[in-house]
């Protein structure tokens, strides 16, 4: 399921990028968005873990450097019968984490040095079940996939735009006379709305089962209903210095940007006081 889900991603990306060209250049467009389509489609597929952690900054640690992680990344780890994934720490002072990879085996866990700084033992050990839930269930394969599409999508949106201000806009003969440069317009506002809606659509469902998945894992909800809502609170006050917009959707909650930026027009993740309610209402639940 995991695989068909990742698949049918792909083929949108594939879809939507040739259609793009098309707007753009006609069937010379198309014929160059195809080819991009491929290699962003096996780029995604096999270094999208390693794109999202170099653009956020993330540097890999050792036990010896950070024990406490390492105690409760493997204690957890071995409850949720995986491997061990990497671990890194992100140099940013708002709290935040997030998990990558293809698959438990591939798999990558980054905390920020905030997080680290302002949780105390049961919240770090909620927020790393938390991660740990999205390793297990394969959801680092999709949403890793969906960050680096949206990304791309959003970079081409960018250099089309660029390219119209500059080149006084896109055409040619496959162009229906006067269609072309509208389609081209809307397709430029458009694309990063389309990578948004993406992640939007991977993010919501899949917080709440890892929220669920975690608690469980751990035993208790207690641990990462504190850890939601200290990060709620600090995320509202610190902005991200590392983070960027198109892996926003990776993290365990929406990260703040300085500046406006497209994806603060909507949220990637449920909100926080819903999450922490579902939460909350596993407490008269039996755990096991």
């Amino acid at each position: 399921m995991k695989v068909l889900r990742t698949g049918a991603i792909l083929i949108v990306l594939t879809v939507f990028l040739v259609v793009v060209g098309g707007a753009l250049g006609g069937r010379g467009g198309m014929a160059i968005a195809l080819a991009i389509a491929v290699l962003i489609n096996g780029v995604s597929y096999f270094f999208s873990d390693k794109i999202a952690l170099r653009s956020s900054g993330a540097q890999p640690v050792t036990r010896e450097q950070l024990p406490r992680l390492y105690d409760v990344m493997e204690r957890l780890a071995a409850k949720a019968t995986i491997p061990v994934p990497k671990l890194y720490v992100v140099p940013d002072m708002a709290p935040n984490a997030f998990a990558t990879g293809r698959s438990p085996k591939h798999a990558s866990v980054a905390v920020t040095q905030g997080l680290l700084q302002v949780m105390n033992d049961d919240e770090l050990e909620g927020v790393i079940a938390h991660e740990l839930s999205h390793v297990r269930n394969y959801d680092i394969l999709t949403s890793s996939v969906a960050a680096t599409i949206a990304g791309a999508i959003t970079y081409m949106a960018q250099l089309g735009r660029w390219g119209m201000i500059l080149g006084g806009g896109y055409g040619g003969r496959d162009d229906d006379r006067g269609g072309g440069g509208l389609s081209a317009l809307l397709m430029l506002f458009l694309a990063p709305f389309a990578a948004l809606l993406l992640q939007l659509f991977l993010s919501r469902t899949r917080e709440y089962a890892a929220d669920e998945t975690g608690a469980r894992m751990v035993g208790q909800p207690y641990g990462l209903i504190s850890a939601l809502e200290k990060l709620g609170a600090y995320n509202k006050r610190i902005p991200t210095s590392a983070i960027q917009p198109s892996t926003a959707a990776l993290c365990i909650v929406k990260p703040m940007f300085g500046s406006g930026t497209l994806s603060s027009l909507f949220s990637t993740h449920p909100p926080l006081e819903d999450r922490i309610a579902a939460l909350k209402q596993m407490v008269s639940t039996p755990m096991r």
